[in-house]
């Protein structure tokens, strides 16, 4: 203990006196949290710009242009006569989507003969073109129910049989955990703890390394009969101390300041995060043990901490992915996190459900020891290799 408590001091000393640790440790992590957070204030991009050709230029399209407008996703900053014009405004990425409007357009409609509304929209921006479709797809759905509404007033019909006809069954859409369908409550609470983890690896890994390359590793160790575990614990347990005030602070930025949904136990997420930390620890000190040298050791890190961005399932579910990526998904930190997050916080699910993500986390430790003897080997007898 009197070892491990020798070390921990001279490792917060290295912290507050390095730039490098404050970079890392605290300015990364809670610009990303100001940065994310304000990108998405909104909760949903609006008033995204599309772009109308309309081939009529009646008053029939003229009302259909107001309806599209009035829709809160879609904003018509410019309408053409001509279908070339407004594909060149989309090839030049000033708009998202074309709604087409064809000629006779009002005549067909007036007459019962099924006009056809076409519309275009840029998937090159997956949310944008998105969200795109679905208004556009709306505002034609919206403009047949009108269409119909109108013929059959016309038919003597009432109103509530001619809707029966419209849409014979009713859908009632409740989304669960987030009913605002706000993306900066479902991405920032992954994005942010996936920069966390990336800080908390790259720092991990720096901090071992470095002792190898200035040559510092006996003023670390003291001794060549030091044990490699209690001097590990020593080095990383005044970053678990530091990490896990930062990630506290996210929480109260996240769940208090941003009134986040948070619908079940906060300890349970607490404990999550604690996990969380000392895995993405437990994986740095494997990347330095696997390769011990400070170079390809941040590589290491680095590349792993990106791909987890991709591979954990927030941004493309892992499900729709090849089985061997999904088994390999879990090797993430990360994913376990983000299960966790959305049993706990989202749905609000009991303790009982999210049991084996806790468990994958703790099973994290364990890495280190299949390194720790080629990591104690390069500490005390290998040159450094830049």
């Amino acid at each position: 203990m009197h070892h491990v408590l020798r070390i921990a001091g001279r490792e917060t000393g290295r912290i507050f006196s390095g730039k490098i640790y404050w970079f890392c440790m605290f300015f990364v992590p809670l610009f990303a949290c100001l940065f994310f957070l304000s990108l998405m204030h909104e909760g949903l991009p609006t008033k995204l710009p599309v772009a109308i050709a309309d081939m009529d230029n009646t008053s029939a399209s003229r009302s259909l242009v107001r309806q599209l407008n009035l829709l809160e996703g879609l904003n018509v900053t410019a309408i053409y006569n001509n279908f070339n014009q407004a594909q060149t405004e989309m090839q030049k990425g000033n708009v998202y989507g074309i709604f087409l409007i064809p000629r006779d357009f009002a005549q067909k409609t007036v007459s019962a003969k099924q006009p056809v509304l076409s519309f275009y929209t840029n998937n090159s921006y997956l949310i944008a073109g998105s969200l795109v479709f679905k208004d556009m797809k709306t505002a034609a759905t919206l403009a047949a129910a009108s269409v119909a509404l109108q013929t059959g007033r016309a038919k003597a019909y009432t109103d509530q049989q001619v809707m029966a006809s419209i849409q014979p069954i009713v859908i009632e859409p409740h989304p669960v955990g987030n009913p605002w369908l706000n993306y900066s409550v479902y991405l920032n609470n992954a994005i942010l703890p996936g920069i966390l983890a990336l800080m908390i690896m790259c720092t991990t890994v720096y901090s071992i390394g470095i002792e190898i390359k200035e040559k510092t590793v006996w003023k670390w160790l003291r001794n060549e009969q030091s044990s490699i575990l209690p001097s590990l614990v020593g080095k990383l347990f005044p970053q678990t101390v530091l990490f896990f005030l930062v990630g506290l602070l996210l929480y109260v930025i996240l769940y208090v300041v941003m009134q986040f949904p948070i619908n079940g136990n906060i300890g349970n997420m607490i404990v999550a995060l604690f996990l969380f930390i000392t895995a993405s620890q437990a994986m740095g000190v494997f990347m330095i043990g696997s390769f011990p040298t400070l170079r390809l050791g941040l590589s290491f890190a680095c590349l792993f901490g990106m791909i987890a961005f991709s591979i954990s399932g927030f941004s493309f579910p892992v499900n729709a992915m090849y089985p061997q990526i999904q088994a390999v998904s879990n090797v993430f930190p990360l994913r376990h996190y983000f299960l966790i997050y959305v049993d706990q916080a989202l749905n609000g699910r009991p303790l009982f459900y999210s049991w084996p993500h806790y468990i994958s986390l703790l099973g994290f430790w364990i890495l280190p020891v299949f390194t720790l003897r080629n990591l104690s080997w390069s500490l005390k007898y290998a040159p450094y290799t830049p």
